[in-house]
């Protein structure tokens, strides 16, 4: 028998995945009495990707069906009423109807588990896979972005499809199909699809990254090389 009850809802520009954490600056009049009921009854409130209309002030705001619950970990309170609140997501949710729209979206939702895989041994071997080309990915990124990750991956294959997800960066409509997903072998698949689709992209920006650099070194120590450097370090300095 599923799980039903009643969630209120926070419609963003974002899919939040059940495991990711996910910070927010709650400022409007409505989401901050949502906080503060909340944290007065010691429930999560549910994250839902907008399908329709505007993240502040559109009060027919119209969210996909299928969200997460985000369990509230620390709240920084910040003049004017407004927070800084830290979550981490729970639980997938489907809405079935809404209940309320004022304050804020009140609706009644089914509470969804991951369906048993056909195939553990299927699920198992692709999350081998997957793990394989993410780390080539999380790599590939950290070098053209020039900062580190210190993700964990997870070898359980539920946990592990949602933190590839999380991780993903595709668009939000994208991570919400990966989100709709019933089974950890289904999102793991697509994921894979997705890696093999990006990693070529990604070695091909950062060779185009790297050929550039090249370029502007070979003007030293005139040039755009030189007016990087002097930007950072002022007008004296050494080339060497």
């Amino acid at each position: 028998m599923p799980q039903t009850g009643q969630l209120r809802l926070f419609p963003l520009n974002t899919v939040l995945f059940p495991g990711a954490v996910l910070n927010l600056h709650v400022f409007e009049e409505r989401y901050r009495r949502m906080i503060a009921e909340c944290l007065d009854a010691h429930e999560a409130f549910g994250v839902v990707l907008i399908r329709e209309g505007g993240e502040a002030g559109d009060p027919d705001v119209i969210p996909h069906e299928i969200g997460t619950t985000a369990e509230i970990s620390e709240v920084t309170p910040l003049p004017a009423g407004r927070y800084y609140v830290s979550t981490t997501g729970k639980r997938r949710f489907r809405i079935d109807r809404i209940v309320s729209r004022d304050p804020y979206l009140l609706a009644q939702v089914e509470f969804i588990d991951d369906e048993p895989d056909d195939d553990d041994e299927r699920a198992c071997e692709l999350t081998h896979r997957v793990l394989h080309e993410f780390r080539e990915y999380v790599r590939l990124l950290v070098a053209f972005s020039g900062y580190d990750s210190e993700l964990e991956i997870p070898h359980d294959p539920i946990e592990a499809s949602y933190v590839v997800g999380d991780a993903l960066q595709v668009a939000d409509n994208l991570k919400q199909r990966l989100l709709e997903l019933r089974t950890a072998e289904a999102r793991l698949a697509a994921e894979l699809g997705f890696l093999r689709r990006l990693l070529p992209q990604l070695r091909s920006l950062l060779e185009r990254k790297e050929s550039h650099r090249e370029v502007v070194r070979d003007d030293a120590p005139g040039g755009e090389f030189r007016a990087h450097q002097e930007s950072y370090f002022g007008k004296h300095f050494s080339s060497n």
